[in-house]
């Protein structure tokens, strides 16, 4: 337990030195310092949450792999071939296969045609609004980028929007703390998602990396807090009158 307090004040003092970095514009070092930090969230998950669910941790391990892939970018020339990046791929291949993970969980305690069955309406219009906004945002990227690449960037972003549709309808459905705080996390994750593109497309301002790096934060403290939690039991209810039953 000790140990736990000394892991959770070194992350939020962690959490505090990375967007200081990044408020000064120093990306290599912002990305050593949150490579770190991830190493030490998964350590902690593994050694604080008693009831680690597989899927949960593999997202924390491949997006730290991702992350620590990515520091090294920046510190090692690990180039292959200079007309190909390998590396943009293997990296934003990890990330998506992370959300997988997660989005694998949310699905795994969700009845997904009887979801689909009590809220028609509300599914149908999240799937308009996720294509919709998937086609927007990665419209955004298409002349900075090559066909393959622009592929790349429409799969990562349909994952996201896929990410937060699932925990919409998973907190629709069970309404409670646990569904709530992956909701606010997946929607943080949108929200620094797009500020990334804005920033690396639109307009290079720091202060958008800055509000990126922000929210990300946020999405890891609250799918670190959801993980500790469990879902609230669902009663099902018979409103037959007792007198009236048999």
């Amino acid at each position: 337990m000790y140990l736990c307090k000394i892991f959770g004040f070194v992350l939020i003092l962690l959490s505090i030195v990375f967007l200081g970095l990044q408020y000064n514009a120093l990306e290599i070092e912002a990305s050593g310092v949150k490579s770190l930090a991830l190493i030490l969230l998964t350590v902690l998950y593994i050694i604080r949450v008693k009831n680690k669910h597989i899927l949960f941790l593999m997202f924390l391990v491949v997006f730290t792999i991702a992350e620590i892939l990515n520091y090294m970018t920046w510190v090692r020339n690990l180039e292959i071939d200079p007309n190909f990046d390998y590396f943009y791929y293997i990296g934003n291949g990890l990330y998506i296969l992370s959300y997988v993970f997660l989005i694998s969980r949310i699905l795994g305690v969700m009845n997904v045609p009887k979801v689909i069955s009590r809220f028609p309406f509300q599914t149908l219009l999240l799937l308009i609004l996720s294509v919709f906004v998937v086609y927007l945002v990665t419209e955004t990227t298409r002349q900075e980028l090559g066909s393959q690449e622009y592929a790349l960037e429409l799969s990562y972003n349909a994952i996201i929007m896929l990410l937060v549709s699932i925990s919409l309808l998973n907190y629709m459905t069970k309404d409670d703390k646990k569904s709530m705080n992956l909701l606010i996390g997946s929607i943080c994750v949108v929200f620094s998602e797009i500020l990334q593109l804005a920033y690396f497309y639109v307009a290079n301002f720091n202060f958008l990396n800055v509000l990126c790096s922000l929210f990300l934060v946020f999405a890891f403290i609250f799918y670190y807090l959801q993980s500790e939690m469990n879902y609230r039991e669902i009663k099902e209810y018979n409103m037959i009158p007792t007198d009236l039953k048999a």
